[in-house]
């Protein structure tokens, strides 16, 4: 199931996209949660029996006539993971950067949260904004001390993720945080898609344009460290609730490692087979 937030004639719900539809879950259920992040919590039998209806629904509103919004901007978390795929890594061993022998985390604040076709803001204070294609993680179960074998059945969906960075900003601290944290730097979507819809989340194609020129693409096979050791790895050190968001790592020819970074009026556009894509137009700071 596909789980869109989004804004219609100035009203802004939730609801299941299908086809080229949308449908109000409280069309599928008047007693349905208010936030993808709820619905997830209540479960994969109430997801189903979502699922369920929407077969027998025939009413809906034209995608073309809606906004899409970030699906989960009420996230308590946003953690992302670095040099996850090996080309990646070693384009950054390249340039000089260590690559520790472990998992590599950082936060992204969630208040870079935007949507999936919102305009994504150039801060006045970096020359070398760029982009990162990612496949990402919403969890669905609060979770602690989560083994390998178990972190497939916390997973609440996946989404497309741009973890765009200010590369000045990311290394003027031991952490990346500040780099990776600015305003709008964290657009995600184009909505949720459950867990149940994917076969294998490691089989998936991910592909970035900027301005129609590919510039990346993999699949997310070639992670490191899977998803599930992922999991595992967070859920050792903190308790993992229904809507945190986890970023998986992108992979090779990031703009800094092409001397390419992204500047006012660029089209950033990332696609991921199964999950659809989110399109970006780099615009400049007001005061």
């Amino acid at each position: 199931m596909k789980l869109a937030r989004y804004t219609h004639d100035g009203v802004t719900t939730i609801g299941a996209v299908d086809g080229d539809r949308v449908v109000a879950l409280t069309t599928l259920d008047p007693s349905a949660p208010a936030s993808i992040r709820e619905v997830l919590a209540a479960g994969p039998a109430f997801v189903s029996r979502l699922e369920q209806t929407l077969r027998d629904v025939k009413d809906g509103v034209p995608l073309s006539r809606v906004r899409l919004e970030a699906p989960i901007p009420d996230a308590q978390k946003y953690l992302a993971i670095g040099m996850n795929y090996q080309d990646h890594a070693d384009e950054a061993a390249r340039a000089g950067i260590t690559i520790p022998p472990h998992q590599l985390w950082f936060n992204k604040q969630v208040s870079c949260i935007t949507g999936p076709f919102d305009p994504v803001v150039k801060p006045r204070v970096t020359d070398k904004m760029d982009y990162e294609a990612e496949m990402g993680v919403v969890i669905g179960k609060r979770c602690r001390y989560v083994s390998v074998e178990e972190a497939p059945s916390v997973v609440g969906g996946y989404f497309v993720a741009n973890d765009v960075t200010a590369r000045d900003w990311q290394f003027k601290s031991p952490t990346f945080t500040l780099g990776k944290s600015f305003d709008t730097h964290g657009p995600i979507g184009p909505w949720i898609t459950t867990a149940n819809d994917i076969a294998d989340p490691h089989a998936l194609q991910m592909k970035l344009w900027v301005n129609g020129e590919l510039r990346q693409s993999a699949s997310t096979g070639g992670m490191i460290y899977s998803i599930w050791e992922q999991i595992h790895e967070l859920s050792q050190v903190m308790t993992l609730e229904p809507g945190d968001l986890i970023a998986t790592g992108t992979c090779a020819n990031v703009g800094i490692a092409l001397g390419k970074f992204l500047q006012v009026g660029d089209v950033i556009k990332v696609e991921i087979g199964g999950l659809g894509h989110i399109e970006n137009t780099i615009a400049i700071e007001h005061a």
